[in-house]
């Protein structure tokens, strides 16, 4: 069943596709305490619902936030989030329909990328998402977790008062290096949906800012949760602009009392120096490598053209589409930037493995290992890996 009629829900109606959301994640519909908050993280005109009859089966809805891709920042990007479908009208093509209407949508207000971060991984590789970046799950000991003599700490940390969060963190953000891809701005809908939780009275959420010698460079949100053999520090975010920010942030979360260990709620950069930064590199353990970043290019030409690449032999990508067809075609990939052409492709792949290169995160030798990438030009699969180079892994650490 294939014949749904995806609408765009007037104001009225997103409390109840967010309470649809709610119980497809297993969760009650929110109280008004709740959705007083909750509400302004809805962009107006940006949900989408489906109907069986009177009744919204389905829906979805997404936010501009411009993202930092490679060379380049501020890349016309959208979130999508609170894609659910009620439980007795799954697996009839709700969610499908959902999401072609959606990049439809998408493509028209001229947002080039889009991107999502999965419940299931299995669900949205056939839309064209793909596993752009990865981050690292941990757990440090406190007891043996010390900075190491040499470690740049510079500056000061600072608690935020309760009443400093919703206007103090956001500033912050907004100065931190936007430089690493997969970086997103963030807008106040996006901040309300962040802290919806938290004016709601759902979550105790402390706020430290880090300040250096330019001003303030970094901050970290945490909780604290029960287990088995004491209280553990749970990290909900923490981005810090200079190894000093990152140094100061983490020698004040080490000393935090009471707590036996620290740990994340989501992934944070693979390449986070922590074990350099301690005298005891076993003190941390990584306890998972997790997908972050669900990458869709809406727009294939415009999203290559978006990004620099480096230097290497050009070589010309076949790229097949079969959900957005206008996409499907050669592209010419070189130093000097990426376009159309008639030229005989060097190499092959579809939609949701050109995400997963895009950022940076994945090398297109890995995808012809795995046999997501065809080669008919054996010399051309090197040149690709430097074109599609960055020199740091991509993470957002924005999670919705």
């Amino acid at each position: 069943m294939t014949d749904h009629e995806v609408q765009v829900l007037d104001d009225a109606e997103v409390r109840a596709a967010h309470t649809l959301f709610r119980a497809a994640m297993h969760h009650p519909a929110a109280q008004d305490e709740q959705w007083a908050h909750t509400r302004h993280a809805y962009v107006p005109g940006r949900t989408l619902g489906v109907r069986g009859g009177e009744l919204l089966v389905g829906t979805t809805t997404s936010f501009p936030a411009p993202l930092t891709v490679p060379g380049r920042t501020g890349v016309p990007h959208a979130g999508v989030t609170r894609v659910g479908v009620r439980a007795d009208h799954t697996r009839r093509g709700v969610v499908t329909e959902l999401m072609r209407a959606q990049l439809r949508d998408l493509a028209e207000r001229g947002e080039v990328l889009a991107s999502l971060r999965a419940s299931e991984a299995a669900i949205y590789g056939r839309f064209g998402y793909g596993v752009a970046s990865r981050g690292r799950m941990l757990a440090v000991d406190r007891a043996r977790a010390r900075l190491h003599p040499g470690a740049p700490v510079t500056g000061e940390v600072r608690l935020l008062a309760p009443e400093e969060l919703d206007t103090v963190v956001p500033e912050v953000y907004a100065r931190l290096d936007p430089s690493r891809p997969g970086w997103q701005e963030r807008s106040a809908h996006y901040w309300a949906l962040a802290l919806a939780r938290y004016h709601a009275g759902d979550e105790y959420l402390v706020a430290a800012v880090h300040t250096g010698p330019a001003g303030p460079d970094g901050y970290v949100l945490y909780t604290f949760v029960r287990e088995e053999h004491g209280r553990a520090l749970e990290i909900r975010e923490l981005h810090a602009s200079t190894p000093g920010a990152q140094a100061g942030l983490w020698r004040f979360l080490l000393g935090v009392d009471l707590v036996s260990r620290i740990t994340t709620d989501d992934p944070l950069p693979l390449d986070l120096p922590l074990e350099l930064l301690l005298t005891d590199r076993d003190a941390v353990r990584t306890t998972a490598v997790q997908d972050e970043i669900w990458l869709r290019l809406v727009d294939v030409p415009e999203a290559l053209a978006a990004r620099t690449y480096e230097a290497a032999e050009p070589v010309v990508l076949s790229v097949r589409d079969r959900f957005l067809p206008a996409n499907t075609g050669h592209y010419r990939i070189g130093q000097d930037g990426a376009s159309r052409t008639e030229a005989a492709a060097d190499l092959e792949l579809d939609v949701d493995a050109l995400a997963a290169l895009y950022l940076g995160g994945t090398r297109p030798t890995e995808l012809a290992e795995a046999g997501r990438l065809t080669v008919s030009t054996p010399s051309a699969l090197p040149s690709a890996d430097r074109l599609f180079g960055t020199g740091r892994p991509p993470w957002s650490g924005t999670f919705f």
